[in-house]
């Protein structure tokens, strides 16, 4: 687990990172989420140690940072950094030998990932040889290759078509599975909803919310529900646990309606209301997209 405690960085006229506290479970995918400025490049950077902060520390299994813990980290930056004419393998190894592993073994794995993602007919050109997509792939393999227990990956879906970015989200839950700690920023939101587990959303420095997925799903959802029925659906609006009602278009050959709630009812009594006046063919709870929650949050805290 990684430990994030009062973690701040001044600078001469701006707190870049404000007060911030967090901890990444092993098993689970961490969202650090922002928009641009708000921190999240600055955190990752004194997690890893490239910049010191002003105050606060970072512990990683209960330790202290140390120079073991640079060899077990496997970091993918924003900005993507790899030596255009050198040979696809050549840069490999060089990344693989910089975390301590023997060429034997770093050839082995980096046969195994370039199988996997589909690269193996590049392995012995240059990597300005190759497509953006293809040098990011690369660049994906140098940062997992040594079997990182904590790995930091900053937008790693830039520059891959859907096919691909697909790959790489199945790789990461993968990694999740295996009990690896991993940050995610990403601007995506629909990807981090797909993957994370928890999220930490900050903003101007300081942290604005926090938690597991559902939990602020839960948090800043409204009290709604969606149904699919056959029938006539004209009682609900005077139903007492009816906020408002809104017809949406179907796809099916049923009607469809989403139907707010008051805060005090549950959806399960809801049901329980309409099931004896209606043929109910669906019911689901309404949660709010990852990216309003986003957009919501930050409006709200300037």
């Amino acid at each position: 687990m990684l430990v994030a405690e009062n973690l701040t960085k001044e600078y001469k006229d701006v707190t870049a990172v404000d007060n911030v506290s967090f901890k990444v479970q092993p098993g689970r995918i961490f969202g650090l989420l922002g928009p641009n400025g708000a921190g999240k490049t600055t955190t990752i950077r004194t997690i890893l140690n490239i910049i010191q902060p002003s105050s606060g520390r970072i512990l990683f299994e209960g330790q202290p940072l140390n120079d073991h813990f640079f060899n077990i980290i496997g970091y993918l930056p924003e900005e993507r950094g790899l030596y255009k004419k050198s040979k696809v393998i050549d840069i490999i190894l060089y990344f693989a030998r910089l975390k301590n592993m023997d060429k034997k073994t770093a050839l082995a794995q980096a046969d195994i990932w370039l199988k996997k993602l589909d690269i193996s007919l590049y392995k012995n050109k240059r990597i300005d040889e190759l497509s953006k997509g293809n040098q990011q792939k690369v660049q994906f393999i140098t940062t997992i290759i040594h079997n990182p227990g904590l790995i930091v990956l900053d937008e790693p879906f830039s520059g891959f078509d859907p096919i691909n970015q697909q790959l790489i989200r199945e790789i990461i839950i993968s990694l999740s599975g295996l009990g690896k700690t991993i940050i995610l920023s990403t601007h995506q939101m629909d990807t981090a909803e797909k993957l994370c587990s928890d999220i930490f959303l900050i903003n101007k420095g300081k942290e604005v919310c926090s938690g597991s997925l559902t939990e602020i799903k839960k948090r800043f959802g409204s009290n709604s529900v969606r149904i699919n029925f056959e029938g006539d659906p004209s009682f609900i609006n005077s139903l007492p646990s009816v906020v408002s009602v809104e017809k949406s278009e179907s796809h099916t050959p049923f009607s469809s309606m989403e139907i707010n709630l008051r805060e005090d009812v549950l959806p399960k009594d809801f049901l329980k209301d309409i099931m004896g006046h209606l043929s109910v063919t669906h019911f689901s709870v309404i949660e709010p997209a990852l990216d309003k929650i986003f957009i919501d949050v930050i409006r709200n805290s300037k």
